[in-house]
């Protein structure tokens, strides 16, 4: 049976749209061992590509690292900052156009409760996969996965519940003191009564 699949043409539209639309959808991860491991996105952040000072591509920047995100939309862009924590984003609008939404906090499926239990002892429930950081290091998200279609057989997103423009909250981007006018911009977004998001 074909497993469901955000497809393709759901991030290669406005990168805003696509990162609230995100919330209320499924993160979907096989694991090594060949189990597969889900959850609720429950919190994003949006990058607006060049005239986005926050944006690893502002300006135009186009390095070896950033080139996945001049990608057509529907791909992992997954970096490593603070040289130890990956990033999932999910490259949005057309090719050439380099703009994604950070994928900053999962709420954990109860049936994998116990996997998660015995791999962080010390977390409460709602931190598992809470920062994007975290959700990366425990669903073993690293650069191999870097330019993956989110259809893939290891990673992808999957159709969830729609959420209500009541149910989500923006508030400014988290990290990006540096960004000037666009540190302010509200392109945080995460659902509200969540215990999974991320508060920093």
């Amino acid at each position: 049976m074909k497993k469901p699949v955000l497809p393709a043409s759901f991030y290669r539209r406005d990168t805003e749209t696509v990162a609230r639309e995100l919330l209320g959808m499924r993160l979907c991860r096989r694991l090594e061992d060949g189990r597969v491991c889900a959850g609720t996105i429950v919190e994003t952040e949006a990058y607006l590509g060049a005239d986005d000072r926050a944006c690893h591509t502002y300006g135009g920047r186009r390095t070896p690292r950033t080139e996945t995100m001049y990608d057509a939309g529907g791909m992992a862009y997954v970096y490593l900052i603070y040289g130890m924590y990956y990033c999932l984003n999910a490259v949005t609008k057309n090719a050439g156009e380099p703009e994604a939404v950070l994928i900053r906090a999962v709420q954990a499926d109860a049936q994998d409760e116990g996997l998660w239990r015995e791999k962080y002892p010390r977390l409460k429930s709602q931190q598992w996969l809470s920062g994007p950081g975290r959700l990366c290091r425990a669903l073993g998200i690293d650069k191999t996965h870097n330019g993956l279609a989110l259809q893939s057989d290891v990673l992808w997103m999957a159709p969830g519940n729609h959420a209500e423009s009541a149910e989500i909250v923006a508030v400014p981007r988290v990290g990006v003191d540096y960004a000037g006018e666009a540190a302010q911009w509200p392109l945080r977004f995460y659902l509200s009564g969540a215990p999974a998001v991320s508060r920093r």
